[in-house]
């Protein structure tokens, strides 16, 4: 049995196919850094619970100095207190959530804080929305909902998620909090090349990310785009071998 050697011209079509769409693969993995919240309260309907949230920095350059923070549904800004934080870093509320912000921590260190919930909502998981900002003026936008499944670790924009054990027996809502103002400081500054005078998650949801500029759709779409080169390049260079025969 005869073996069809492939033209040189074909061999290095598809290597350079194949390496175009590893290039593209890599470039669209999502980033290692997220933000994570916890808590040992993590129950429906439970009361004063404590939340930590932890703050990966993916900068080389610039500190964190801020972290704004969009409240579930279920929790208003009155039903949250400042536990601790970075050193300096001072908490106030927004009109759908709180911001705490300070001196930037040290660059390429993680930003910790806590705060303390009057009362969780009865709900299985509850969503996070936070904008991480550095002292460069970049922010990272931990907005996307429902893209992980059941992975632990965010991935690409997604907002931090703390799943919550079912209420305790007899356990019931308690009566909502005075509402407090939210600061008139609490909005952060937007960045540069950003036109919107504020950058809220919920105006981020349809932003282009700032990690290469091109959302999680874009990115599909590319990697969809070079797949398919590579297989139209196989079937050049297989049509190609079957003629030489």
């Amino acid at each position: 049995m005869s073996r069809t050697t492939l033209p040189r011209g074909a061999r290095h079509l598809t290597l350079a196919a194949a390496a175009a769409t590893t290039a593209v693969l890599l470039a669209a993995a999502p980033a290692a850094a997220h933000v994570e919240v916890e808590s040992a309260g993590a129950q429906a309907l439970a009361e004063n619970v404590r939340l930590t949230f932890v703050a990966e920095s993916e900068s080389a350059t610039a500190g964190i100095t801020e972290l704004r923070v969009v409240l579930p549904e279920g929790i208003r800004p009155a039903d949250v207190t400042y536990g601790e934080g970075p050193a300096g870093w001072e908490f106030a509320a927004t009109a759908d959530g709180y911001r705490v912000k300070g001196p930037a921590v040290k660059v390429g260190e993680d930003a910790e804080h806590s705060v303390v919930v009057r009362q969780l909502p009865d709900a299985k998981e509850l969503a996070f929305k936070t904008l991480q900002t550095y002292g460069d003026g970049k922010v990272d936008r931990w907005i996307e909902l429902g893209g992980s499944g059941d992975d632990d670790h965010g991935h690409g924009n997604e907002a931090p998620v703390l799943k919550l054990r079912a209420a305790a027996p007899g356990a019931h809502t308690v009566s909502p909090s005075p509402s407090v103002p939210a600061s008139p400081t609490a909005t952060p500054a937007p960045t540069a090349g950003e036109t919107a005078p504020d950058p809220s998650p919920q105006a981020a949801d349809t932003a282009e990310d700032d990690e290469g500029g091109l959302s999680a759709g874009a990115w599909t779409g590319i990697v969809a785009a070079a797949l398919a080169a590579v297989a139209v390049a196989a079937f050049l260079v297989r049509r190609r071998g079957a003629a030489r025969e």
